[in-house]
């Protein structure tokens, strides 16, 4: 059984239901949990809020979070999935914003720098990542792994 099964497998025996806001990653991780048979029992929405615009009206991240720390920030991290939380009514919450490449990194956020947010139920945490630079799509599927790793311990203590 590969690993996204067994994460719709534990989501579904704990009747968990999941949805994301992904950044840099596309819809990606939405496709993760998507290819697997059975998903629509747990995965809610997800939402890709690649411009700060769709961030904003979407998910109503405030606009002084975005000018005053960036997109690509643990502020707007938060905000994005504290938001899809009041949104999607989900227990579970997962929000990603991140630099992709192979542009528009900097000596502070460097290509490669993804933040990940889980909200699960009243817990929330903030996953700081440094992915080397080995590619966009690299940096991609190394984000939607991490992430679902993070996921799967989460659930696990939950038990």
């Amino acid at each position: 059984m590969n690993f996204n099964k067994k994460i719709v497998s534990l989501l579904k025996r704990k009747k968990i239901k999941i949805s994301f806001a992904e950044s840099c990653t596309g819809g990606l991780l939405s496709s993760a949990i998507t290819s697997v048979s059975g998903s629509s029992k747990v995965f809610k929405m997800g939402l890709i809020t690649y411009s700060n615009q769709a961030k904003t009206s979407l998910l109503k991240v405030p606009q002084k979070i975005i000018k005053k720390y960036g997109a690509v920030s643990v502020q707007c991290c938060l905000a994005m999935v504290n938001n899809l939380s009041k949104i999607s009514k989900s227990k579970v919450c997962i929000s990603i914003t991140g630099i992709a490449g192979p542009g528009g990194g900097s000596k502070q956020k460097p290509i490669g720098l993804v933040y990940i947010g889980i909200r699960f139920g009243k817990k929330v945490i903030v996953n700081k990542c440094n992915f080397k630079n080995k590619g966009r799509i690299f940096i991609q599927k190394q984000t939607v792994k991490k992430t679902l790793n993070l996921l799967a311990q989460l659930i696990k203590q939950d038990s």
